[in-house]
């Protein structure tokens, strides 16, 4: 994160804040699963296989679908290529919006399986080589190098090396409190709001392109 320009935290905190939402959302209409957070899914996929239950089918089932999600939007940004971003995000948009019309079809947890898909290749976005720069919707790492980087500020480093990384984590908590507000107002209708925003946000990435295109 400290490494990245100040447009590309602010899109990633932005990004962050989605997926909390996200998140959120998939967790109530499949009664405690994850659609991004996949250590949680993991842990019910370990109960589940032990208790010889069906949490082990849906924990499974979602964690399979994040990583085709990854593999999709990866593939995506390479085909892309100088267009990776906003080619990206409109994916992402995409998979959401099906989400949606799943839900107003009645098909309840199965709008899971693209919520999964969009959270899954929406940690593309900011891949390079192969490798993850910022993960967007989840936070292990995120607070890891969030208490690193406060040590070196108590040790007299740089001293605000720590802030990038806690406006991520609280990019994720905000979505995550306006995402729970939402579905006790409106239910999964409430997934409108995170389509809305990522429709803006790859305008805002397409446009950012095109400007850079044009002062080349």
């Amino acid at each position: 994160m400290i490494q990245l320009d100040p447009r590309t935290r602010i899109m990633a905190g932005c990004f962050s804040a989605v997926a909390g939402f996200v998140d959120v959302i998939g967790f109530l209409i499949t009664g405690g699963f994850f659609v991004s957070f996949m250590s949680g899914n993991s842990t019910r996929l370990g109960v589940g296989l032990e208790e010889g239950s069906r949490t082990a089918m849906v924990a499974g089932g979602l964690i399979l679908t994040f990583v085709l999600g990854v593999i999709v939007g990866a593939s995506v940004g390479r085909l892309a290529r100088a267009h990776k971003e906003p080619a990206t995000l409109a994916l992402v948009t995409a998979l959401l919006t099906l989400a949606l019309v799943l839900h107003w079809l009645g098909l309840g947890i199965l709008a899971a399986i693209p919520l999964a898909l969009a959270m899954g290749a929406q940690n593309t976005v900011f891949a390079e080589d192969g490798e993850v720069r910022v993960g967007l919707t989840y936070m292990t790492g995120t607070l890891v190098k969030l208490g690193k980087r406060i040590t070196v500020a108590l040790w007299g480093g740089e001293r605000l090396g720590w802030v990038p990384y806690l406006l991520l984590w609280l990019g994720l908590l905000a979505g995550s409190v306006l995402g729970a507000a939402g579905f006790a107002q409106f239910g999964a209708n409430a997934l409108i709001a995170p389509v809305l925003a990522m429709l803006a946000l790859t305008g805002v990435s397409a446009a950012g392109f095109k400007k850079r295109s044009d002062s080349v």
